[in-house]
């Protein structure tokens, strides 16, 4: 039996209830079941999450239990789970990698620079962990079942919308992921560009385990919301909810942290706004997230008050300019760069990027161009390129020749993955702003988490 722990508040319910009944048989019976305890790192879960596991692990008697397997996941990788294991070099390139890409082309948007990658490795983890060793029978969820069946139909559609054929859906959880993998490839493949071929290959799905492999949830036999069991998570647990970890509707990443910083970069450096309006803009949204994902009054409170005054806001933009550069080694050039996606798309705005943020570039524009197009070679000014984007050369030259998703294109005029990925994305809100000072209104969308 399995069941995956993130770091985060609600996973951390869900393995002490899955704990309690492992112990309760183990009482009344004399004997128990194997339990496989499965942890996914990446670049977003900064070492404050791993201190909330070991405290997890510590109270409720699990490193002892030779009945219980502690693993963590890194990047298709299994090894036994260490507090202190460092975050592997491959793993942080490998998401720095996806980060950046994917934020070029979209303007640095919090769901698709982050989540959507993500999302996708979660599902290869689940693959991996379940199929390792002996594998597993059962796998242990929070999520109704409701939400199992909508999650499934969603990946089918957006399956059909990209061309490609869903699994048979009598295949159970493996045709999920036989369906996700598909669904990597082709969005990696628009991310990453057609020739890069062992890279789109390393962020496929693993789906190689047994068809009979189920869930169970626990949502319908207990209290799932946090505020229920708060006394358990903090005061036995030892649960806590850090600035570095804690962030909006995520207790266990620090990456919505970059995405508000994110959105009030795009503001101040692309619409030549402030950058405290830009948070505001994010703030707003996540917020009203969180409400409807039922967190406690005060966890919204105390995000709130983060940002809520200039000094706060400026506190938290160092904090994120840091962790940014700690977690995936990007700086604030690198940061500003992606929000303008002066690269993709053709390099459609480049001319824009290099007038607010390079001006002395400007008389190079045609030889850039020439350059990411692969029709000029001058190592000089693709050395100052790779330096602030961040990026490779072949990198950018994929960039230029791939797509560039637009928050402002009307609904279903972009084809491609990402496009229906962002069209059906629930975690999205759109507003309107001022795309300069003095410019008119117009729709723009915040996502993130």
């Amino acid at each position: 039996m399995m069941v995956a722990y993130g770091g985060g508040k609600d996973s951390a319910y869900a393995v002490a209830f899955v704990r309690a009944v492992h112990l309760a048989l183990a009482e009344r019976h004399g004997e128990t079941f194997n339990l496989r305890v499965v942890t996914m790192r990446h670049g977003g879960m900064p070492y404050q999450v791993m201190l909330n596991i070991d405290r997890t692990y510590q109270a409720l008697g699990i490193y002892d239990d030779p009945d219980v397997e502690l693993l963590l996941v890194e990047g298709g990788q299994v090894v036994p789970f260490d507090r202190d294991r460092s975050m592997p070099h491959r793993l942080i390139a490998f998401n720095r990698t996806d980060m950046l890409m994917s934020g070029h082309r979209s303007y640095g948007d919090g769901r698709a620079t982050f989540c959507n990658a993500c999302n996708l490795n979660v599902a290869d983890s689940f693959g991996v962990a379940a199929r390792h060793g002996g594998g597993v029978d059962l796998i242990i969820t929070g999520d109704s079942p409701q939400e199992q069946r909508d999650y499934a139909l969603w990946i089918r559609q957006l399956a059909r919308g990209a061309g490609l054929k869903p699994a048979d859906g009598k295949k159970g959880f493996k045709g999920t992921l036989e369906t996700l993998d598909g669904l990597a490839q082709a969005y990696f493949q628009e991310i990453h560009g057609t020739d890069n071929v062992e890279r789109v290959k390393e962020r496929g799905v693993a789906s190689d385990i047994p068809t009979a492999l189920e869930f169970f949830s626990i949502y319908d036999y207990t209290s799932y919301a946090s505020g229920a069991h708060w006394r358990l998570l903090t005061n036995f647990l030892g649960f806590v909810f850090d600035e570095i970890a804690f962030n909006f509707t995520e207790s266990d990443c620090a990456n919505p942290a970059l995405m508000a910083h994110l959105r009030g970069l795009r503001t101040e450096h692309v619409y030549q706004r402030t950058y405290r309006e830009g948070i505001g803009q994010y703030l707003e949204f996540a917020l009203g997230l969180m409400r409807k994902k039922h967190f406690p009054d005060h966890l919204v409170q105390e995000m709130e008050d983060r940002y809520r005054t200039e000094e706060g806001a400026a506190s938290m933009r160092v904090a994120a300019t840091l962790y940014g550069e700690n977690a995936f080694g990007v700086d604030t050039t690198q940061l500003v760069c992606m929000v303008h996606s002066p690269f993709a798309g053709g390099a459609v705005n480049l001319r824009h990027y290099l007038s607010c943020e390079l001006p002395e570039l400007l008389a190079c524009e045609d030889q850039i161009r020439a350059l990411l197009a692969c029709k000029e070679d001058d190592a000089v000014l693709a050395s100052r390129l790779e330096r602030i984007s961040g990026l490779s050369l072949t990198d950018l030259r994929a960039l230029h020749d791939g797509p560039l998703w637009s928050p402002f294109a009307d609904r279903g005029a972009q084809a491609g993955v990402l496009p229906l990925v962002m069209d059906s994305d629930p975690h999205k809100k759109i507003i309107r702003v001022k795309r300069s000072p003095d410019g008119e209104e117009v729709l723009d969308r915040v996502g993130g988490r």
